[in-house]
């Protein structure tokens, strides 16, 4: 074993854990891309590498996708890469977070939108109140909206607003 062959053996990525790492100087080269030590030069040799017995090498790019179902991939506090299946029909966008029901246990989660993975596509699936193009209601107006919808009334102001915000 020579002096650099410490340096070009494969390790684990103490970031993300994906296998087939390597140490240069001080820094891990990752061949995964979602990770934050990725390394552009390691892509060619984690295209030739085995997959691993899992299946799931800590990218998200193994992931089957679910009929019906969306891919929410997500890391986590502890920087631990989740994906979560969601029905489309759950997904709730609350300022910074997105709310949904996950598969299998039907369980809702709020999810950050800092740290969704795959924020435009999740972004897509969820319900819009407004069409693209439409302005956003004035405050005033969210509030009539709002005040009738939670209230279960009408009014003449009510019915103007609805027309012209249909999908609130």
């Amino acid at each position: 074993m020579g002096l650099f062959d410490v340096f070009s053996r494969s390790v684990k990525c103490d970031f993300c854990g994906t296998e087939g790492a390597k140490k240069s100087g001080g820094r891990i080269l990752c061949p995964n891309q979602s990770c934050p030590n990725f390394d552009v030069s390691m892509q060619k040799a984690s295209a030739a590498a085995a997959p691993s017995p899992g299946g799931f090498s800590g990218g998200f790019s193994d992931v089957p996708a679910v009929e019906g179902k969306i891919a929410v991939k997500y890391r986590n506090h502890a920087g631990e890469y989740k994906v979560f299946q969601a029905d489309p029909a759950t997904l709730r966008r609350t300022r910074n977070h997105i709310s949904a029901c996950i598969e299998p246990s039907g369980q809702r989660v709020t999810l950050s939108r800092d740290r969704i993975q795959n924020l435009s596509e999740v972004e897509e699936a969820c319900p819009q109140k407004v069409g693209r193009g439409q302005s956003w209601p004035s405050p005033r107006e969210v509030q009539v909206l709002n005040y009738h919808k939670k209230h279960g009334s009408t009014s003449a102001l009510y019915e103007q607003v609805r027309r012209k915000y249909p999908d609130w």
